[in-house]
């Protein structure tokens, strides 16, 4: 393993949700270094994890009953409810307080950035950058005005919807094999909710999206698309994937797509095992490769969302993964992947 980790900006990430369970205003359970789960500062830095998209998700309190259906050849997994518009509301705002807490504890180790000259400075001298992402819109009114007061608040990344639809458009359910053409595009809201989001300059990401709805922001926004956490269909045919169309798509807006670390979304078998090898991780980047060009893949780990490959582990195993990459690719080609083509892409996106 190489001595000095290369910085590593990630797309996506679910540290936030995982220390909900934690008592409020209590930011140590980030700061300070645990076993529990893949994400907090002392394996950040010790894995060279410089910072990423940190998710403001709102799980389901009504799920449905039915439990996941599964044949010899895959699964289906029935999708909860969405909350309701004050419920997603008051746990957003709740998580995004979270990080504020964090930051305003971290005696300067953390900051939320809203600009790619924060993000650079941050990179620079090793403060990690958080980036507030939105994981599905469900705190969003139909008005926008939710929008505007978390864009100021440093709001910087959304996907317009999980994988359960919602007032703007529709996911795709969690399953194998199967096509991401499952449902109906985006509606009149979502396509309001697309421009404003490039007015604003917030990046969209696709990830969770359908693909009609896919193709509804390919056809709307003037900005490069973007799938923060996504991989091949090609290899992994499970509904979350993106196909070589879609990937096409992305390469012609000048967007890209972060790798999931997620076993289920990388093995060709669709199954949730951690004896999933780091090669697997590697194969999907050499393929996001073929099909996007050098500049157009990054990571999107999902960490504390996933099951990750046990050879990986954490955020402080992220040196495994680089030197598996660097058996394939030059040092220029790791320094776009871990880190330059990320700020490629949000400074073609946010407006400062």
């Amino acid at each position: 393993m190489s001595d000095a980790p290369l910085p590593v900006f990630d797309g996506h990430n679910d540290a936030l949700l995982r220390l909900a369970g934690r008592p409020p205003g209590d930011p140590r359970a980030f700061l300070e270094r645990s076993e529990a789960g893949h994400l907090d500062l002392p394996r950040a830095r010790e894995g060279g994890f410089a910072g990423g998209m940190f998710a403001l998700f709102v799980p389901s309190k009504r799920k449905r009953e039915q439990k996941p259906e599964r044949s010899e050849s895959g699964y289906d997994v029935p999708l909860p409810e969405p909350p309701k518009l004050a419920e997603a509301q008051r746990a957003t705002l709740a998580l995004a307080a979270s990080l504020f807490r964090i930051e305003a504890a971290s005696d300067g180790r953390l900051k939320v950035v809203r600009t790619v000259g924060e993000l650079r400075s941050c990179l620079a001298d090793g403060t990690l950058a958080a980036v507030l992402h939105i994981e599905g819109a469900e705190a969003i009114d139909p008005e926008l005005d939710m929008l505007e007061v978390l864009y100021h608040a440093g709001l910087r990344s959304l996907g317009i919807v999980w994988s359960r639809p919602n007032a703007f458009g529709h996911g795709v359910p969690f399953r194998y094999p199967s096509s991401p053409d499952i449902g109906p595009g985006l509606t009149e809201a979502g396509e309001r909710l697309v421009r404003a989001c490039n007015r604003l300059g917030i990046l969209i990401d696709v990830s969770h999206l359908n693909e009609k709805g896919f193709w509804d922001v390919v056809r709307i926004s003037d900005k490069p698309i973007v799938a923060t956490h996504s991989n091949a269909h090609t290899l992994c045919q499970v509904s979350r994937n993106l196909t070589d169309d879609q990937l096409k798509a992305i390469r012609d807006s000048g967007g890209m797509v972060g790798v999931n670390f997620a076993v289920s979304f990388l093995r060709r078998d669709g199954h949730n095992q951690a004896d999933t090898p780091l090669a697997t991780i590697v194969e999907h980047v050499d393929y996001l490769i073929e099909r996007l060009g050098v500049d157009g893949v990054g990571f999107g780990s999902d960490f504390d969302g996933a099951t990750m490959p046990a050879e990986l582990g954490d955020a402080a195993g992220l040196p495994r993964l680089i030197d598996a990459l660097r058996e394939r690719h030059d040092e220029a080609t790791l320094r776009k992947l871990c880190t330059e083509n990320w700020l490629r892409v949000l400074e073609a996106t946010w407006r400062a």
